[in-house]
């Protein structure tokens, strides 16, 4: 793993130079200067960028808005989704203003550096196109916003702190199909070593062989020279466990070549699984003679996978399915600005969900997902592209492709082979040339260059064009056929394909808005209503896809489809389907939880079926309807239980068994569609396989609203300046019941040792800036995000709105690593 435990710009990494004084690692974060438009000589070191703002990195400078649906307008015909002309889609990224130029700019103190040493600048992805300056002169660039790269900046450096760096950006229109944030929306760092040291992703480490006594343990690593030559070196590289403990060494001598080979064998290994996500570590001292030259660590864990024809995917000898969602980059109201907080949170929410897998859609993710998927335990698909040489859209990757597919499949490799989490490799979503005879032969040759990197996994595509994917193909080539939308042809796709498995790459599309129901229920595709919304009684769903029992049950039926990835786990900035005509809806419908990551009523529906350790007993809608007495109101339970008894005010309205009838609904659902609305409590009991009473949940007809009550995701933060606590505000009435269409206006007022940073209701249609700490309810809910400062102590936090009783919470700041 490359650049653990990175401390701000201006320190040095402490414990790495108690160990190796030639390895020193910075995080640039602090104190950039940045200016929207395209300065004329900012690239000069002398370059005057005083009345510039000065930001932090990771920055997204769209996401401060305002939301215009002039922003970004495309007129387009979305293939992929079944349109047959082109229409005007004034929410597709966003309405968001990320399309332009931009320039940041900051002094680079490189302490002590001098004669025998190397200066590296590694960025961890930079929204767009970005061309990097030292001094004045370019670095490098790098086409493709979403991939890490490195430029060597050795021979521009000067000698003491008159050092500066400068970064030009530049957003296409018409570059994107969603939102894709602009800026430099990732971390960048600066690495200084000795000039014989290990580069950037220097190993490549391997488990070849797993027993229960021993696992072996290959590592090739790879050094670097002056001028590349060859010198007498030795390498001497440890194993310790996740406590610390060493149990594995090795030590080899290198006289010709620049690679070292290692074999070690580490006994009674624990291995990693979404259940176990146990990691090692192996640190590496490269010496010269007696001198040490360098110190590198690599995370890595212990796992054995298969994928085999008859049998499907298996991870450590256990045959298991997928229970995958797909995510796009973006954070709601932070925007594409990376956050090890603000992740560390949705993948708690998915693990709580029961979800074990992610696929990063359609891009190479940022490097703190993955090392939190290694450290917490989900499985990664890896995806590369959206694009290769047939467009989607005007200015997107089929412009790079020729120049640069093989330059950006190598760092994605190199990058994220020795994750325990990533399991397969996508080389791309739904492109166009899968309905031409180039598309295998482009297939093959980016599988081959994956597979070159990196022998160890599989490669995989998202597929959508069925029978073109046949006529010509393209399912031939790839190690796992990945089908999205096609839970119908999955018998026959199975009777066709020599590998003898497929998996479900994309999957539901289904479309809800948290707190929203809609009269009457009915099972509908690309469905419409004039306030822009969807049914929260997860019925709707795109002309292209499904409903989730549908693809449950194909699921179900067929053994060998190896699980799925949903779409979407979050929703996303852009894409606002159905509503991509009608502005201003500017946000997915697709989550299974909302944009400011609140669960809708599908995250029990995927809970009841995934998370197998802990029951779930969910009723919706809500029962707060004025006007609805004596009206068909269906009432549905998502649950782990086979059967349930519904009452409205102590009146049953009877019992109902999953499996009751053929309908794919019903067996993954309890319906009582049938039941007339009377103000007063729905209360479910739910009874387990033997008949048995074991749970019981209540929603009670919500009274005016009276107060603001405050949950926070967590109470002890880190003082580090950038720990993230997600507080949810509900407007209840007197007896602590949601008022599920309270619509006020809550303001924040944030004091003590931390500070207000964003705001999101979930509500696609909204307009307000996610950056002012005020914001309308919707459906009774909120999410305010509170930012710790650098120092330790309390925050307090407040929310108050005309006519309700505010809300109050206290958080505590501390240093190290509270509350992680």
């Amino acid at each position: 793993m490359l650049l653990k435990n990175l401390l701000s710009a201006t320190l040095l990494l402490a414990a790495t130079a108690a160990t190796a004084q030639n390895r020193h690692e910075y995080l640039l974060d602090s104190n950039w200067k940045f200016s929207k438009g395209d300065v004329p000589n900012a690239a000069k070191s002398d370059f005057a960028d005083a009345k510039w703002q000065t930001v932090s990195v990771p920055h997204d400078w769209a996401i401060s808005g305002p939301f215009d649906g002039n922003n970004d307008l495309q007129v387009v015909k979305i293939e992929q989704n079944q349109e047959q002309k082109a229409t005007q889609k004034s929410g597709r990224t966003g309405g968001l203003p990320f399309i332009g130029t931009g320039w940041y700019r900051r002094k680079l103190a490189v302490p002590g550096f001098g004669p025998g040493q190397r200066a590296v600048l590694v960025f961890d992805g930079a929204m767009s196109d970005p061309h990097v300056f030292v001094n004045g002169k370019e670095a490098g660039h790098w086409a493709y916003g979403y991939n890490s790269f490195s430029l060597d900046i050795t021979s521009l450096l000067k000698p003491g702190d008159g050092n500066v760096l400068a970064v030009r950006l530049q957003n296409q229109s018409e570059a994107s199909r969603w939102y894709p944030g602009a800026g430099l929306y990732r971390n960048v760092h600066l690495v200084v070593t000795d000039d014989v040291h290990i580069p950037v992703w220097g190993t490549y480490l391997t488990t070849p062989e797993i027993t229960a006594a021993q696992a072996k343990v290959n590592l090739k690593t790879t050094v670097e020279t002056p001028g590349g030559k060859p010198q007498p070196l030795r390498l001497e590289t440890e194993i310790r466990d996740a406590a610390g403990k060493v149990v594995a060494t090795t030590s080899t001598e290198l006289a010709n070549g620049l690679t070292f080979e290692q074999s070690l064998t580490v006994p009674q290994p624990r291995l990693w699984s979404p259940e176990t996500p146990v990691l090692y570590t192996a640190s590496s001292k490269l010496y010269a003679g007696k001198v040490l030259k360098d110190v590198y660590k690599t995370t890595f864990g212990i796992r054995s996978f298969k994928f085999e024809k008859g049998v499907g995917f298996s991870l450590n000898g256990q045959v298991r399915k997928f229970k995958g969602v797909c995510n796009h980059h973006d954070l709601g109201p932070l925007g594409a600005a990376i956050n090890t907080a603000a992740l560390r949170r949705q993948l708690t929410l998915l693990k709580d969900l029961g979800c074990d897998a992610i696929r990063t859609s359609h891009n190479m993710p940022a490097p703190e997902l993955v090392t939190l998927c290694d450290e917490m335990g989900l499985m990664l698909m890896v995806e590369s592209f959206d694009e290769w040489k047939a467009p989607k859209v005007k200015n997107g990757y089929s412009q790079y492709f020729d120049e640069w597919v093989e330059k950006d499949l190598v760092n994605m490799v190199h990058h994220y082979r020795n994750n325990a989490s990533v399991i397969m490799w996508s080389i791309g979503n739904e492109v166009p040339d899968q309905s031409n005879a180039n598309g295998p032969i482009i297939a093959k040759r980016l599988q081959d260059i994956v597979h070159r990197e990196d022998p160890t996994r599989p490669v995989t595509m998202g597929m959508d064009r069925y029978d073109d994917d046949f006529k010509y193909g393209i399912v031939n080539v790839v190690d796992i056929p990945g089908f999205n939308y096609k839970p119908h042809r999955y018998g026959d796709a199975l009777a066709k394909l020599p590998q003898g498995f497929l998996l479900g790459s994309e999957t539901a599309s289904t479309v809800s808005s948290r707190g929203v129901y809609k009269f009457p229920v009915e099972k509908a595709k690309q469905k419409q209503y004039p306030d822009n919304q969807s049914s929260s009684y997860d019925l709707e769903a795109c002309v292209w896809s499904q409903t989730p029992d549908e693809e449950f049950a194909a699921q179900d039926e067929s053994p060998n489809v190896m699980g799925e990835f949903v779409w979407t786990g979050f929703d996303y900035l852009g894409e606002p389907t159905p509503y991509d005509e009608k502005w201003p809806s500017h946000s997915s419908y697709f989550g299974i939880l909302d944009l400011a990551g609140t669960p809708k009523d599908r995250y029990y529906l995927y809970r009841a079926r995934w998370n197998t350790a802990q029951p779930t007993l969910h009723l919706l809608p809500h029962w707060t309807w004025p006007g609805r007495e004596g009206q068909t109101t269906p009432v549905f339970a998502y649950t782990s239980y086979p059967s349930a008894e519904l009452f409205v005010n102590g009146q049953s309205q009877g019992r109902q068994t999953k499996g009751a009838s053929n309908e794919p609904q019903s067996r993954y659902r309890l319906m009582w569609k049938d039941v007339k609305y009377a103000p007063g409590t729905l209360k479910i009991v739910a009874y387990d396989a033997q008949g048995k009473a074991v749970a019981t949940e209540e929603v009670k007809t919500a009274g005016a609203p009276h107060h603001i009550k405050l949950v926070s995701d967590r109470t002890a933060l880190t003082a580090d300046g950038k720990d993230l606590a997600f507080i949810t505000a509900r407007v209840e009435d007197k007896d602590g019941n949601l008022c599920p269409d309270a619509a006020q206006s809550l303001s924040f007022a944030v004091s003590g040792a931390g500070s207000f940073r964003a705001i999101g209701n979930g509500d696609a249609t909204s307009l307000e800036s996610f950056q002012k700490p005020q914001m309308r309810a919707f459906h009774g809910q909120l999410v305010a995000i509170v930012q710790a400062g650098s120092k330790a102590g309390a925050v307090q936090v407040k929310a108050s709105s005309a006519g309700l009783q505010a809300g109050a919470v206290t958080l505590q700041t501390q240093t190290g690593s509270a509350g992680k």
